[in-house]
């Protein structure tokens, strides 16, 4: 666990766990297209609201005060083939690609379609079977522990809001670094506010009202990568926003 997720756990009598797990595990639903639909939201310690055996919820003051809306998350297209925003992440790329949090593989898929290594790791048990099943090379498991090509991975990726994996955007800038190739390069989807930079416990909710246990998570727009980078090992060297989405590439400092 990173420091900032051990910090925030502290405030619930149960140990956080990743995104969408436990409760009545949401996101593996949405994966096997139960409900395409999921919700991140943000849950607040101090309250008495209590989620039911099944993992069900009345969105009482657990999830913070009235008029907080939630991320809607269209979990269907991780299922999807890449997109033109999503392929031109790979543009100039030439060696081994790592996809952090990979889900069902749709990066890994666009990767080896260009004739790359790719690697997909994410620790949903559902999600790592469906691109295993799919032919795709995937691992499951933490990014934090140890993994193949430990510093010479040509590409690593954080889409799709992965930047957020265990709640301590430095921890994880940190632990990429250590995994790309001297001339390797960082592709981070970033929040589309420039200023955010937040760490929080949350919760993913189907339509139906199936909740997942509490993660830390996190999110993060250009400005606060850009603080954090350097600290990390990294520099920030380019940034665009294509098709309503932004992204940065950064390198080994």
């Amino acid at each position: 666990m990173t420091p900032t997720a051990a910090r925030i756990s502290g405030e619930w009598s149960s140990e956080p766990t990743t995104f969408g797990a436990g409760g009545a595990e949401p996101y593996a639903a949405a994966l096997r297209n139960a409900d395409n639909v999921l919700y991140l939201r943000r849950a607040f310690s101090g309250d008495s609201a209590e989620q039911g055996a099944d993992g069900r919820t009345d969105r009482g003051d657990r999830f913070g005060p009235a008029g907080v809306e939630p991320a809607t998350i269209d979990a269907g297209r991780w299922s999807a083939d890449a997109d033109d925003t999503d392929l031109r992440l790979l543009d100039g790329i030439t060696g081994p690609v790592l996809d952090i949090g990979c889900g069902p593989g749709r990066m890994v898929r666009a990767a080896m379609g260009r004739g790359l290594t790719a690697l997909g790791i994410d620790v949903s048990a559902t999600a790592v079977r469906m691109a295993a099943d799919a032919g795709l090379d995937v691992f499951q498991g933490s990014v934090f522990e140890p993994l193949p090509r430990e510093g010479a991975w040509a590409a690593a990726l954080l889409v799709d809001g992965n930047i957020g994996i265990g709640g301590d955007a430095s921890a994880l800038l940190a632990r990429c670094a250590e995994l790309l190739a001297p001339n390797g390069v960082l592709l981070v989807e970033l929040s589309q506010d420039a200023a955010r930079d937040d760490s929080y416990l949350g919760t993913i909710e189907d339509s139906a009202g199936g909740c997942s246990a509490v993660f830390p998570w996190a999110e993060i727009g250009i400005d606060g990568l850009r603080e954090r980078a350097g600290a990390s090992g990294l520099v920030v060297t380019q940034e665009w926003r294509l098709e309503g989405r932004w992204f940065a590439r950064l390198l080994r400092a």
